[in-house]
């Protein structure tokens, strides 16, 4: 981790990530394309044009930028913003030397993401900024919306109850100071329909459920739907949000 982000880390526990953003100099936020993915609302990958509204795209904790699901929901999403999706420092290391490791602690996250907030808002100069998250990127997407501004927050397959048991993970939910919206499939493993929205916690929240939908929105056979159609059910609900 560099000093700059060991910095950010810092200052994300001490409560002081907006003022630590804010007083970062432009040879901190240099911005390197080879490290994005990036889909445009006029079908070009492009990393030098100004932009009206920018949705960054955050994976989850198994799998990066560059996973099938990703892929769809950014190329579906580019005919209405920028999109650009980016991998977390662990991800990233992952990719140099093709060793799997799990995800790093929140705060490290979060710094991570805010310092890429940071370089893509000076790089795009959008009017407005959306983040959209799957899984534990929906997760840090709603915790750094607590601490730096945002238009919004979409959560796709929010992880509310951890595998391994415990209190729903609601506080991320409850101090996020932008607009948000949740995508849950029905039978989701980590929060599923009938038990979700019987938290208080959620009543602030656009909540939508997806037919029959899995984690990662896949359906049963059996359901009559498709995870194409859910795939655009959630893209459709996320155009009408951002617009």
């Amino acid at each position: 981790m560099s000093c700059l982000q060991d910095n950010l880390k810092q200052a994300y526990l001490d409560g002081e990530l907006a003022s630590a953003i804010a007083a970062l100099k432009s040879e901190d936020l240099r911005f390197d394309a080879s490290q994005y993915l990036i889909d445009d609302v006029n079908g070009e990958a492009t990393a030098n044009r100004c932009c009206d509204t920018l949705i960054v795209l955050a994976h989850g904790a198994g799998a990066n930028m560059q996973h099938e699901f990703m892929t769809a929901m950014a190329t579906d999403l580019s005919s209405s913003a920028k999109v650009v999706r980016f991998n977390f420092p662990y991800m990233r290391a992952n990719a140099i030397d093709g060793k799997r490791r799990p995800p790093d602690r929140a705060p490290k996250l979060i710094a991570d993401y805010a310092l890429q907030l940071a370089i893509l808002r000076l790089q795009f100069k959008p009017k407005k900024v959306y983040l959209v998250g799957k899984s534990m990127g929906g997760r840090m997407s709603a915790i750094l919306a607590e601490s730096l501004s945002v238009d919004g927050v979409i959560c796709l397959g929010y992880p509310f109850i951890p595998l391994s048991g415990g209190e729903p993970r609601l506080e991320p939910i409850e101090k996020c100071m932008a607009p948000m919206m949740v995508i849950q499939g029905e039978r989701d493993k980590f929060g599923y329909k009938g038990l979700v929205e019987t938290w208080p916690a959620m009543n602030p929240v656009q909540l939508h459920w997806l037919t029959d939908g899995d984690h990662g929105f896949k359906p049963r056979k059996s359901s009559g739907t498709t995870l194409e159609a859910n795939l655009g059910e959630a893209v459709a609900l996320i155009k009408a949000f951002i617009q």
